[in-house]
């Protein structure tokens, strides 16, 4: 296999906290992932142009889950709150490098479940399970100055700030700066 390189497809997920379960979402999960999507805040500060519109629930609990697990490049999480088995937000894990043994992370939690930490919680669970169970060594959250809320996640989560990624990302069509924040395996100890 000379000039192949073997595409590695990203692990199956399930981490449990006291309040959350993160898991892999299915089609049934498409009319919450649609209520955490259309929210005008968590749209804000999406990485999509303007024109893309409204992201499709069912795709992305499907089609764009499954294209990306298998692609190696990350997945798609639904975010469950316990005390009633509600999905109440979305993890998903992208622009993964297999070599070096890192991925992103990126969320989105539903109007109604914001301000309970439930967000630094699945974030923090899925980056240790990432680390712990499936040897990666580092994993990023890249956060838009200004969004204040995900900094606050970000921090909560014992993500690391790392500095400004000049004009590194979108937001709705526009070119922003990204906070840099890691969790590496020496977090851990």
């Amino acid at each position: 296999m000379i000039g192949q390189v073997a595409v590695r497809r990203f692990p199956v997920l399930t981490v449990s906290t006291p309040r959350t379960e993160v898991r892999q979402l299915t089609a049934a999960d498409a009319a919450a992932v649609d209520e955490v999507f259309a929210d005008r805040q968590t749209q804000r500060w999406l990485p999509l142009a303007e024109s893309s519109g409204q992201i499709d629930g069912r795709a992305w609990c499907t089609e764009l889950a499954r294209q990306r697990r298998d692609s190696g490049d990350g997945d798609h999480y639904g975010v469950v709150r316990r005390e009633d088995r509600r999905v109440v937000g979305c993890l998903w894990t992208r622009r993964t490098d297999w070599g070096a043994r890192l991925t992103e992370v990126s969320y989105a939690i539903a109007p109604h479940a914001r301000g309970y930490g439930l967000a630094a919680e699945a974030v923090d669970a899925v980056a240790i399970a990432l680390i712990l169970e499936h040897g990666f060594q580092r994993v990023e959250l890249r956060v838009a100055p200004g969004n204040v809320a995900s900094k606050r996640v970000a921090e909560k989560a014992g993500f690391s700030y790392e500095g400004l990624l000049r004009n590194a990302g979108f937001v709705r069509g526009a070119r922003v700066d990204l906070e840099l924040w890691s969790f590496v395996a020496a977090d851990l100890r």
